[in-house]
C-alpha cells in the first residue's frame, strides 16, 4: 500500500515537473522562420546568426507578439535577440513598432528600439531615435526627444511615457502640442490618446491667432477645443486679459468664463472689471460680470470706481460701452453716486445715472429714491442724471440733471440746509469742480445767507423761473434768482421750522460712499464656491523600477563575479543599477539592525 501511494506521488510530482519545463519552453523566444542559418563564434560566441532571402524576412515569436527582421542574433543560453534591418514588432492587433534596430530578451521581456522608431496604436503614432518596451507594464518610454501624432495634433517632449492598458501619455520636459488651430508648451501634460484629454502640468501656454492661455495647472479637450485651468490661470485676447481661480474656455463659441477673484483688465481703455464671477464673448466684444462686481476706470491723478450686482461691457475697443445694474454705485474722490442702473459711453465720456421703473414702493430702493450725486458738499438729485467729462482729459466737463432736479448742502454752521430745486439742471466743471449751476423751470430755493465773518444774515426762500448758481472753493458766492415771482429773507427766529424744507427734500448723506470699501456695505454676504477639479500633479515613477532591475538581474546566466556582459542590461544606465543595488544593501542593513 505504502509503495502504490509513493508510485502516485511520483507521478504527480513527474507531471508538475513535466508541467513546468513546457510552461518554461513556451516562455522561450520561437525561431518561426529563418531562410538561413550561420554561426561566427569569434564574432558572436554561443549565438546563432539568422539572416532573410529573397522571399521571406525572419520571423520570431514568443508569448504574444511576432518579430520581422532582415537578420537576426540569437543567444539561446541568454533567450536573448538581436534585430537588424526593417524590424517590425507586432503585440496583438493593438501595437505596431517599427525600427532600424532592436533588441529583445525572453527572460526580461524588455525590448529596446533605435533608428527611426516608430510605435504605433489605435488612437495615435510615437516617433522616436531610441525606445524601450515593457512588455510586462506594458509601457513605452523615451527619454532622448520623440513625437506623437493623433489626428491633427502633434506632441513633442524630451520625456515620454506610454501606459498601454491605460491609453495614457506622460509627457515631461519642453512639452509642445501644435494643433492646427492652437499651440501648447508646458512642463508636464498627461494625455489620453482615447479620449484627446489632455492634462497639463506647470508653467503651460496655449497660444492661437485669438487668445494665449497661460495656467500652472489645467485641463483641454483637444476633440472639443475646450478647457478648463486653474492656478494663476489667465487668457489674453486681442486687448482684454482674464483672470480669476478657476476659468472655463470654448475656442468653437470664442467664449470663456472665470470663478473667483476675476480681474478683467481693458490694456486699451486703462479699464479694470472685477468679480467673482464672469463670462467673455470674444466675437462679440462683450463681458458680464456678477458677485461684487466693480469696474475701475484707471485714471492718473483720480480713479473712477463703479461697483453693482451685475456689470456688462460691450463695444468695440474705440467705442466700449459699461452697463452697471441693480443698485449701482460710483466713486472718485470728490464724486460720488448712486442709482438702480449706471451707463457709461467711454468714446463720448458720458455717465447717465437712472432708475428703472420697475420697484414697487414697498422695496427698500425704490423709484422715489431718485439717482444721487454726492459733489463736495453738495447732494444733487433727480429723475435722470447725466456727467460728461472729456475721454482725453480724463477731467468731468458738465453735469445735467433731467426733471426733479434737487440740490441739497448742510449750512456751514447751522443744522439747516441750502437748498435749490427747479424741473432740470444744468452745470459746468471746471478743473473737475463744478464752478456754475443753472436751474431750469419753477425754481425754488431757501439759502441760508451768511456775511464775511460767517454770521448768519438772514434766510432767504423764493421761487422763480431760473437760478444761475456762481460757486467758488466749494462755496455758493452767488445766486441770481431770474424772473423771480415771490420770496424774502427771513431772519432766523422768524423762519417757521416747518418752512425749512422745500417738497421732495431727503437728505441722504448716510447712503454717501466715502471710500472704495463703502461702495461694499450693502451688499449680502459672499460664499464663494470652492474650486474642484484637478488634482496634483504626479510624477513618473522610475521606468527602470527595482522590479524591473530584479527581471534584468535574473536574466543573467553568468555568475555574480562574472565579467562577461549581460545583454539584458545593456541599455540601462549602470549607474541606476549601481544605485538600486546600493538603496537594496542598505535597506538589508537597516532590516538586520532593527531586527
Amino acid at each position: 500500500m505504502e509503495l502504490r501511494k509513493s508510485f502516485y506521488i511520483f507521478i504527480l510530482f513527474a507531471l508538475i515537473l513535466s508541467s513546468i519545463t513546457y510552461a518554461q519552453e513556451r516562455r522561450k523566444i520561437v525561431i518561426e522562420t529563418a531562410p538561413f542559418f550561420d554561426k561566427d563564434e569569434d564574432k558572436f560566441p554561443d549565438a546563432t546568426i539568422l539572416t532573410r532571402d529573397d522571399m521571406s524576412q525572419v520571423i520570431i515569436s514568443h508569448d504574444g507578439i511576432i518579430m520581422w527582421c532582415d537578420q537576426a542574433i540569437y543567444y539561446g543560453k541568454e533567450d536573448f535577440i538581436e534585430a537588424y534591418g526593417n524590424v517590425i514588432i507586432k503585440q496583438g492587433d493593438t501595437i505596431t513598432m517599427t525600427s532600424n534596430y532592436a533588441e529583445y530578451s525572453g527572460i526580461t521581456k524588455l525590448a529596446f528600439a533605435s533608428g527611426d522608431v516608430v510605435l504605433t496604436e489605435p488612437s495615435s503614432e510615437i516617433t522616436t531615435d531610441t525606445l524601450f518596451f515593457d512588455r510586462v507594464k506594458q509601457e513605452a518610454f523615451y527619454k532622448s526627444n520623440g513625437k506623437v501624432v493623433r489626428d491633427s495634433s502633434t506632441i513633442t517632449s524630451v520625456i515620454g511615457r506610454y501606459y498601454m492598458e491605460a491609453k495614457k501619455y506622460q509627457f515631461v520636459k519642453d512639452v509642445k502640442l501644435v494643433d492646427k488651430d492652437y499651440t501648447i508648451n508646458s512642463d508636464q501634460l498627461d494625455f489620453y490618446s482615447e479620449t484627446g484629454h489632455a492634462y497639463l502640468f506647470g508653467p503651460t501656454t496655449i497660444e492661437s491667432e485669438t487668445s494665449t492661455i497661460y495656467c500652472e495647472r489645467g485641463f483641454y479637450d483637444t476633440n472639443n477645443d475646450t478647457g478648463y485651468f486653474v492656478k494663476k490661470s489667465r487668457i489674453d485676447y486681442d486687448n482684454r486679459t482674464v483672470e480669476g481661480d478657476s476659468i472655463y474656455f470654448d475656442r468653437n463659441r470664442s467664449f470663456a468664463s472665470a470663478t473667483n477673484n476675476i480681474k478683467v483688465t481693458d490694456t486699451i481703455n486703462n479699464f479694470v472689471v472685477k468679480g467673482h464671477y464672469a463670462e467673455v464673448f470674444r466675437e462679440k466684444d462683450s463681458v458680464f460680470i456678477t458677485k461684487r462686481a466693480l469696474a475701475i476706470s484707471v485714471q492718473e491723478n483720480d480713479s473712477i470706481y463703479i461697483h453693482s450686482d451685475t456689470i456688462r461691457v460691450t463695444g468695440p475697443e474705440d467705442h466700449r460701452i459699461t452697463k452697471a445694474f441693480y443698485n449701482a454705485k460710483i466713486y472718485k474722490s470728490d464724486l460720488s453716486g448712486k442709482a438702480d442702473s449706471i451707463h457709461v459711453d467711454h468714446k463720448t465720456g458720458l455717465t447717465q445715472l437712472i432708475n428703472l421703473n420697475r420697484f414697487s414702493s414697498n422695496t427698500a430702493f425704490t423709484t422715489n429714491r431718485n439717482p444721487i450725486l454726492w459733489h463736495i458738499d453738495n447732494q444733487i438729485t433727480g429723475d435722470t442724471i447725466h456727467l460728461i467729462s472729456n475721454p482725453e482729459t480724463e477731467k468731468l466737463d458738465s453735469l445735467k440733471v433731467f426733471n426733479n432736479a434737487f440740490i441739497i448742502s448742510k449750512d456751514t454752521l447751522g443744522d439747516g440746509f441750502n437748498q435749490i430745486k427747479g424741473q432740470k439742471l444744468f452745470g459746468l466743471f471746471k478743473d473737475n469742480e463744478l464752478y456754475t449751476i443753472d436751474i431750469i423751470k419753477n425754481a425754488e430755493s431757501i439759502y441760508y445767507s451768511r456775511n464775511e465773518n460767517d454770521e448768519l444774515v438772514g434766510i432767504d426762500k423764493s421761487k422763480s423761473g431760473k437760478i444761475k448758481i456762481l460757486i467758488s472753493n466749494s462755496t455758493m458766492d452767488e445766486i441770481r434768482k431770474i424772473n423771480r415771482i415771490d420770496g424774502a429773507m427771513y431772519p432766523e427766529e422768524q423762519f417757521p421750522k416747518n418752512d425749512r424744507i422745500l417738497r421732495g427734500f431727503d437728505w441722504r448723506e448716510e447712503e454717501r460712499p466715502l471710500s472704495v470699501e463703502d461702495l461694499f456695505k450693502d451688499d449680502p454676504p459672499l460664499n464663494l464656491p470652492i474650486i474642484k477639479g484637478l488634482k496634483d500633479y504626479v510624477p513618473q515613477e522610475d521606468f527602470f523600477d527595482e522590479a524591473l532591475i530584479k527581471r534584468v538581474k535574473a536574466s543573467n546566466k553568468e555568475p555574480e563575479n562574472s565579467k562577461k556582459e549581460n545583454k539584458a542590461a545593456r541599455n540601462i544606465p549602470k549607474k541606476l543599477i549601481e544605485a538600486k543595488k546600493k538603496a537594496r544593501l542598505k535597506k538589508l542593513e537597516k532590516t538586520e539592525k532593527e531586527n
